[in-house]
């Protein structure tokens, strides 16, 4: 598969051959639902709690004489009903943590990158370089690459330019190429993603073969 590389200026400089086997692959919608479940249960710390009337302080004390008052019988100061009572039903801490194999956690990552490349929701381009680290050099590009979406930027290496260009726009994002996650391509609509970092992504996702004919030729790019 082919896909469009332009430059900063929106205008296309060549194509660049990516993996069928990340980019083309079919979109599971269980396998994606599975991680993106398990990936904000395992945020969950599962730390509420609530008292149960056993667990309440005090409640010795009988809060009415049995008869003769014309209202219900009552045992205890602290039985459910009564104010400062126990709770039944309240939460308790648990643990919400669910196990996802990391081929599950792959699996989804290629699909939604394959899906973002069918719904052309994504932008190839050579380099990102914002020497200024300004907020508006960042929203010019967008403007030029004509990205009017949520975007992640993503790149290969740390880059604290682009980090600080991108922080003070809300609907955009920027990650290296390693840690890019499952709810961050469900959040964001576009990608805005640089050739070393499709690269990148093909040597950590990519079959075993992709990665062997990779190191073979070198990886070259464009």
């Amino acid at each position: 598969m082919e896909l469009a590389v332009k430059n900063l200026s929106g205008q296309q400089v060549g194509t660049i051959e990516v993996s069928d086997s990340i980019f083309a692959v079919p979109f599971k919608r269980a396998l994606v639902h599975q991680v993106a479940v398990g990936h904000l249960a395992n945020r969950r710390v599962g730390t509420a709690s609530t008292k149960t009337r056993g667990e309440v302080r005090g409640g010795g004390r009988k809060p009415l004489i049995q008869k003769h008052t014309g209202r219900a019988r009552q045992g205890s100061t602290r039985s459910p009903q009564m104010r400062h009572g126990g709770v039944v039903f309240g939460p308790h801490p648990r643990d919400f943590h669910q196990k996802t194999p990391k081929r599950m956690r792959q699996g989804a990552i290629r699909c939604l990158l394959a899906q973002r490349v069918r719904e052309g929701q994504i932008t190839v381009v050579e380099e990102i370089s914002i020497p200024s680290r300004k907020t508006k050099d960042m929203v010019q590009i967008l403007q030029s690459l004509e990205i009017r979406s949520k975007s992640l930027v993503v790149s290969e290496n740390p880059s604290q330019e682009l980090q600080l260009s991108c922080r003070n726009i809300q609907t955009v994002k920027s990650l290296q190429a390693a840690n890019i996650g499952t709810l961050d391509l469900l959040h964001f609509n576009h990608l805005l993603i640089t050739v070393p970092a499709i690269r990148k992504i093909e040597e950590l996702w990519g079959d075993k073969l992709d990665r062997s004919a990779l190191s073979l030729d070198g990886g070259e790019e464009v």
